[in-house]
Formats: C-alpha cells, structure tokens, sequence
C-alpha cells in the first residue's frame, strides 16, 4: 500500500509493511479490492471514546510526546509523591461502618491486620453513632492508617468528635511531635458534589470553618473532598468526571480564599475521588490527566507546589452488575489496578456483590469483603505494582490518551466556568444535561450491543437463581446494564407467577455447520432479556410445524443462512402460522428474504447491532410477562 500524504510512515521502520497487511486483511473481511480502502486503512480501525478522542490501533514514535517531570515534580503527572514507600504502594481502602460501633472496631482491626492500610468510616446516618467514634477507631494507630471519614449531614459532630480524639492521641514513645504532620485524616466534606447527587451534606458556611480549623491543627487534615464520583455515578464520561470535578474544586478555593484563607492552605484542603473502570487504560490516563489538571490551577494561583492534591479511587459502582455477579471481580480487579498503575494514592475495591441487597447471594459479607481487600493485595504483594511508580510512562498509548483526555476534561471545565462556575452550571441544568447526554449514548450502545457487559447483554446465565423484590428495586447509580438486568426481572416475575420463562422456539434449518451460529446468537440473545430458547435440532420444512406445536411457543425464530433463506423461509413462516404460532422472526438481515411478502414475511428481524432492549421487551409484553 502506498503511504499516500502521511509522511509519519516512512520515519517508522515495517510501519508501512504493517499497513499493507492491515489492508489485506481488512479486504478479506470486507470482501473488497485492498485499494477501495484508502491510504491509510487502519483508521478503519480506530475507536472514538464517549468523550470524542480517538484510540488508534497502533502507536509509534510518531506519537512521542516530551518526556514529564518525574513523580512528585509539578505537573504530578506520573505521581503526587515521589518518595512513596514501594513496598507499601498505594493505600489499601476499605469502608467500614455498621450501626455498631463496637462490631466496626472488631472489623476494622482484623481487616488491618490483614492488609488494609487506610480506614474509611461512615459516621451519623452514614454509620456509627457520632457519639460512638470513640468506640469505632479504639486501637487505630493514625500515624500509620489514614482515616477518612464519612458522614454527610452530621459531619460537624461527627469532626468535633474526632479532633478530640486526636487530641488526646499519644504518638509512639520516641517519636518527635513533628510526627503529628504524618497523621492523614480527611473529613470528606462534599457539599458542591453532594449537591448535584442530591445527598444530604454539611453547608458551605460549615465546611469553611472546619477547613480553617483543619488548617490550625498539627495533623495532616483535608476537610474537603471533590467527589467525581457523583458525576460518574450518574453516567459522566472520563473528561466530564475530571473537568466537573476541577470546577467545583475551582469552587471551593473561591470560597475558602474570599474567607481569608491562604491560596496555598486552601489547596491543601482538598480532596479528589474519582471512579476507576474496567476500561484499564482510560482509568490509568484519567488519574494521570487529573493530577496535571489539578496542578495547571496550582499554577494559575500561584502555587504550583501545592497542586498534588491527593487521589482516592473507588471502583465503579455503574459497572457493577446484579446478574452473573461473580463477574465483578474481573471488572474490579481491572479498575484496581488501572487505578494503581494510574498513581492513585488510595484505592477502594468495592465487593462484587455490592449493587445486591446485603444477603443476596449465598455468600457471608466477610467473604465479600476479603475478596475486594485480596484484589489490591494481590496486585500488590504478588503482581508488585507497586514497585515502579508511573510504569504507564513512556507508552505512546498511555502518553497520548493521558494528555488528550486533560485538553478535553480542560475544555468541559471552562465550558462551565463561562457558564457562570460550578454552581451556576449546575442550577442552570447545564452540567446534569451534558452529563444526561453522554449516559444515553452508553445507554444505546448498550442496548445495541455495541458495548458488550459480560453476564448482563453477552453470556448470560439464565439458570441463575431470580432475584428477590429489593434486587428489583431502582438504585441511584446509573449502571450500565441496568436495561437488560429489568427485562431479567420482568422474567423472573413470569417466572414466579407461571412456574416456566417466557419462551421462543428456534428454528433451525439446514445443516449444524450452516445454522449453528445464528441459533447460538439468537439463544444468547433471547437469554439476556429472560428468554428461554427452545431448540429442537435440525429440521425438514415437513416437521416444523410439528416442532412448534410441541414446543408451545407464540414466538419461533429461525435460524440458518442467507441462502437457505432465499430457499426455505417463506414456506417454514407459512408452516409456523399453520402452527398457530403468533410472531415468527428471522434471524439474520431483512434484505435476505426481501423477496417474501403476505404470509410468508417473517414479522421481525434479530441482528447484530438491533436494538436488543426494545425487540425484547417487544417479545417479554407478548407473552404477557
């Protein structure tokens, strides 16, 4: 293939014999003449992300960019700190806070014992008792295991009663009183992000003043905490997380300088948390696009070097799925360890079975949590990660990704800053509408089955166990799946009422070897929206009414090639109605039987990329489920 006008082909040795065989390749599949496609056929191949950047199939030293500082220099791209103990790694993060304070002291103390090394506690309605922290962190050595509190509306009690603990906390005998700065609490106080969740939070006037007290105590306290994962939870893309996040940070300093507070204190003050994705990659540039978006403001303010604002990861929730649970470990152990290579300085690992009501599964919830706590630890003590800070630096991909993410998520923040700012953007509605509309582009894809989420629109399991009425019930987080996880449930209702799912019968003609792989896509395909596929093998037009009959199905879908089709398909569609069967569809492309029409045309078409949510839902209200 000629390199036509990019001249980037020639400066990379084998580049252009590896476009000549993309394009063999690529014509093979599409059946076409290698030079109908171009001079650069592998742009065919390249992915837009839900934020417009373009991931290339390929990257080289064309994509090289200048090399960044090293972790803990500004811009803090490869790291917040760069003397971060490698064998500890990141902070291993879990959340703690049943109604007893004395049953999340038990736990607390065994899961530092077993290797988590940060404490997140929910306090107030969020957790223990206010009056009861005392009780919560008894034993807990802070110099050791940063704390990071949760408690919505009651953190002013809740932040009271910890400064007094801290006040009557005794470092270690022979440590210095200096020491003290090594003590990290966070007080998690989020009332801009809360806001736009809509979950109770203290006021700003009361997040400033426990900011300005943080600021005057001896220990390492940030009050507030940027949550983008409220964002993301409500289907923000990467850019919009980071740039949401940026403004409301960008907020918070407004509010705290115009009080009187320092630049430099102020930045001190905060907090990011943010999701992490089963998207490795993506979550690995957007903690690395974070740090360098956060430090552009430092330096804006002038005080570049207090622009390492620390980073708490927590795996996201909108990935998890109710159905074929199991598969969340997969998902959480990809996002933990984007996340870690992507220099987060705290990582949470939510349970796998955390979008199910407590109890679910068959499982204790000390099996959930160990299962969370192993996944860091796995990556950590074994996998070593650890080890190298930034081991993502260098790669032309993880580069390109990282600096084109920080331009776009740059981009949404001023968006919302000539909107007036953080709170204006969102009283005007402006920032939940662009977040709205990122989330029903992913909402189709995944309806499509354009993006695939394992157990849920791919694989299902449709023997699984149903789920009872609390699984059923809406939850705040968009999740991703949740479409084809509703249609489960209205299954799993027919289920109960009727004692059999909703069934279709499949069809099959000609032989195995030519309708094998359009009956496995049907059954994939009826089974993620809860409906059983009934094959009765390979059939003779003769028997397939026969075949219906005894399967008792109002819906037959048949299955083979495009030929047998132009052969076989208006007479199976006739023998199908002959049968008494109701809704007859075709699995494969309209244009296959275009030739048919009356009684012979079958009533409806199962393809790839179709609209999966609405036909199923089509074929569950047929049935009457």
């Amino acid at each position: 293939m000629p390199t036509g006008s990019d001249p980037g082909a020639d400066v990379v040795p084998g580049y252009a014999a590896w476009r000549k065989g993309v394009a063999g390749v690529l014509a093979k599949a599409r059946k076409v003449d290698a030079s109908e496609l171009g001079d650069e056929p592998e742009k065919l191949l390249e992915v837009s992300t839900y934020d417009g950047l373009t991931v290339a199939p390929l990257y080289t030293r064309r994509d090289e960019l200048p090399e960044q500082p090293l972790p803990g220099e500004f811009p803090f791209v490869r790291g917040s700190d760069g003397t971060r103990d490698v064998h500890r790694g990141w902070y291993v993060g879990a959340r703690f806070g049943g109604g007893d304070a004395a049953e999340a002291n038990r736990e607390i103390m065994a899961a530092l014992e077993s290797g988590v090394s940060a404490v997140w506690l929910g306090a107030g309605e969020r957790g223990v008792a206010v009056a009861d922290l005392p009780t919560a962190l008894r034993g807990l050595l802070f110099e050791l295991a940063p704390l990071v509190l949760d408690a919505g509306a009651d953190l002013d009690g809740a932040a009271a009663q910890l400064f007094s603990i801290l006040d009557g906390y005794v470092l270690p005998e022979g440590a210095a009183a200096s020491n003290r700065a090594d003590i990290e609490v966070a007080l998690g106080a989020t009332p801009l992000t809360s806001r736009f969740n809509g979950t109770p939070h203290v006021e700003m006037d009361a997040a400033v003043s426990l900011a300005q007290q943080a600021i005057a105590r001896p220990e390492t306290v940030r009050a507030l905490t940027v949550c983008g994962v409220a964002f993301h939870n409500e289907g923000a893309s990467d850019a919009q997380e980071l740039g949401a996040a940026v403004a409301a940070g960008l907020e918070y300093l407004r509010v705290l300088t115009d009080a009187g507070v320092d630049v430099a204190d102020a930045l001190g003050q905060l907090m990011f948390r943010f999701a992490a994705t089963d998207d490795q990659f993506e979550t690995i540039a957007k903690f690395r696009a974070g740090r360098r978006l956060w430090a552009r403001v430092a330096h804006e303010l002038g005080a570049p070097a207090f622009g390492n604002a620390p980073q708490y990861a927590v795996t996201s929730a909108a990935m998890m799925t109710q159905r074929d649970p199991w598969v969340n470990m997969l998902r959480t152990t990809l996002a933990a360890f984007g996340a870690g290579v992507g220099g987060a300085d705290y990582v949470t690992v939510l349970p796998f079975d955390s979008a199910l009501p407590p109890g679910e599964l068959d499982v204790s919830q000390a099996f959930s949590d160990r299962m969370a706590r192993n996944t860091q630890l796995l990556l950590l003590e074994e996998s070593h990660l650890g080890h190298v800070r930034d081991p993502g630096a260098g790669s032309w991909f993880v580069e390109s990704l990282t600096d084109e993410l920080a331009h776009r998520a740059w981009e949404f923040m001023q968006e919302i800053e000539r909107a007036g700012g953080y709170l204006a953007a969102l009283e005007s509605g402006l920032l939940a509408e662009r977040i709205a509309a990122v989330r029903e582009r992913r909402e189709a894809d995944v309806a499509h089955r354009k993006t695939a989420v394992t157990g849920v629109n791919e694989f299902p399991n449709l023997a699984e166990e149903p789920l009872s009425e609390a699984a059923r019930l809406p939850g705040a987080v968009a999740r991703y799946g949740a479409a084809f996880e509703a249609l489960r449930n209205r299954s799993d209702a027919y289920l109960s009422a009727h004692g059999a799912r909703p069934r279709a019968v499949l069809i099959p003609l000609g032989p195995v070897a030519e309708h094998n792989v359009r009956v496995t896509f049907t059954a994939n395909l009826l089974a993620s929206g809860g409906i059983e596929a009934v094959n009765p093998g390979a059939l003779e037009i003769a028997g397939i009414g026969a075949a219906a009959s005894e399967s008792a199905s109002t819906i037959a879908v048949l299955c083979g090639t495009d030929a047998r089709y132009a052969a076989e398909a208006g007479a199976a569609v006739e023998q199908l109605r002959s049968a008494g069967v109701a809704t007859v569809l075709l699995a494969g492309p309209e244009k296959a039987v275009a030739e048919l029409s009356g009684t012979q045309r079958p009533d409806g078409f199962l393809t790839a990329r179709m609209d999966a949510v609405a036909a199923l839902s089509g074929l569950l209200e047929k049935v009457g489920a």
